[in-house]
């Protein structure tokens, strides 16, 4: 019956600095079918073309963007509010969302979302972000990123928003994402022997992947319900 059909979490995805949504989306779909076939994903690229060279120049094809800027030692930031003015306005006629996936830059600035959301200081006009999925993540406010004056607070609290977490062994972000899983009151988290790159799970990671994503199903609603809410 319609009324028991589970709707697919439908997830917006965020870029590395200076990638873009379609390296992301090919780094993504190399996932098995058994997590992808579950999962509705949009893959936004930036709002700022790439101020600079990139760092997958010569492995994946331009254009490249970038979400916003920052300074030598990610202690100032430009376009910051500009970029959460961007995200919202997408998500208002493209959605609704339930989650975000987020790789590197993507994941510093997912991360911080649930928090200011909270915080009544972005994204205030759509709903409420019920889960994260973290890829070669950190946090504003920690060793390596200062924060924005919006982010502050963000990380004050533990977050109790659901948390898929990849933490690569040779990821130059290993020590900043460790941190940032301390932040969340019930994180899952894959660690693989990659570096600063979305990884491909093996067959135990993917038993994970599947664990959060049954979990996260659970809190979605039916067709049945969603099409009620869309009709009010």
């Amino acid at each position: 019956m319609e009324s028991e059909i589970q709707r697919k979490p439908r997830i917006l995805c965020l870029h590395g600095f200076r990638t873009s949504a379609e390296i992301l989306k090919k780094l993504v779909l190399r996932w098995p079918a058994s997590v992808l076939d579950k999962l509705d994903l949009v893959f936004l690229d930036g709002p700022f073309p790439a101020q600079g060279k990139s760092e997958v120049e010569g492995i994946f094809d331009p254009p490249y963007y970038e979400w916003f800027q920052d300074n030598e030692d990610f202690s100032e930031y430009t376009n910051f509010e500009e970029c959460l003015a961007y995200i919202e306005d997408y998500m208002i006629k493209n959605g609704p969302f339930d989650g975000f996936l987020g790789f590197s830059q993507g994941a510093v600035l997912s991360a911080a979302f649930p928090g200011m959301q909270r915080d009544g200081v972005a994204l205030t006009k759509v709903p409420k972000i019920k889960f994260l999925i973290l890829i070669s993540g950190a946090k504003f406010g920690g060793a390596k990123f200062g924060h924005h004056k919006l982010t502050v607070t963000a990380f004050s609290s533990p977050l109790e928003c659901p948390s898929l977490h990849f933490i690569g062994e040779n990821d130059f972000l290993k020590p900043e994402s460790i941190v940032l899983v301390e932040s969340f009151v019930d994180p899952v988290v894959i660690c693989h022997p990659k570096g600063h790159t979305v990884p491909k799970p093996d067959e135990k990671n993917t038993e994970l992947m599947l664990g959060f994503i049954v979990k996260i199903q659970k809190m979605m609603p039916t067709v049945e319900e969603q099409s009620c809410s869309n009709a009010n």
